[in-house]
């Protein structure tokens, strides 16, 4: 995905303002944020990248939980960019956050501890998702930890029906691949091993699932 083609956090570059206000009304935030923290579980002194950092929610919670862990996040989305900085200079937190091209990740091999997402695969297409994986790979130690939250497979048809909403959004080609379950298997191809989901949460707006892999 180049970065003029990149699909913004609501779908449309003019939602992007109201992010925060969406997420808040549609997912229990306090609790899914959380629980990402808990399986990231930040440690003093790990380097810790965030993929597709947003609004810097995830990485305020990070330093929050853990401030001598040294945090850094990347985004291909410029306006979502400026928010997150505001934020963070807003709290008094030292977090680098970078942009880069879609293709390749501006970071040195085996650079991180541990990588995690929240609400990125999803709005990637299948090729795409391939290629961020592969450079999340790239990027993290050896025996580091990879931890993605993102829309699963539905665990009941009330689930599935509302997700919908979420599809109409950013688009049915690159959600499908989410809603039915194969994140894993994206996963695996990218060179990643011990992958699995190891929890979820369900939503207004659909199942929340986190999956965990390491690369050995």
């Amino acid at each position: 995905m180049s970065q003029d083609k990149y699909i913004p956090a609501l779908g449309y570059d003019f939602l992007s303002d109201y992010y925060d206000f969406t997420i808040k009304l549609t997912m229990p935030e306090k609790k899914f944020r959380n629980k990402l923290m808990d399986w990231l579980n930040p440690q003093i002194n790990e380097n810790i990248l965030e993929f597709g950092f947003g609004t810097a929610q995830n990485l305020i919670l990070l330093k929050q939980r853990c401030p001598q862990a040294f945090a850094r996040g990347v985004d291909i989305d410029p306006k979502i960019k400026k928010i997150a900085e505001y934020k963070l200079a807003k709290n008094n937190m030292d977090v680098s956050l970078f942009l880069y091209d879609g293709q390749t990740l501006p970071f040195e091999d085996n650079s991180f501890d541990k990588v995690f997402s929240s609400l990125v695969f999803h709005q990637l297409d299948a090729s795409t998702k391939t290629n961020c994986l592969k450079e999340l790979h790239r990027v993290l130690k050896p025996h580091g930890t990879l931890i993605i939250g993102d829309w699963g497979k539905a665990k009941n048809k009330w689930m599935r029906f509302t997700f919908l909403t979420v599809q109409l959004l950013d688009g049915f080609k690159t959600t499908n691949d989410n809603v039915k379950g194969l994140m894993p298997e994206f996963i695996q191809s990218s060179g990643f091993q011990d992958i699995s989901e190891v929890d979820y949460i369900n939503t207004a707006i659909g199942t929340y699932s986190y999956y965990q892999a390491k690369k050995h």
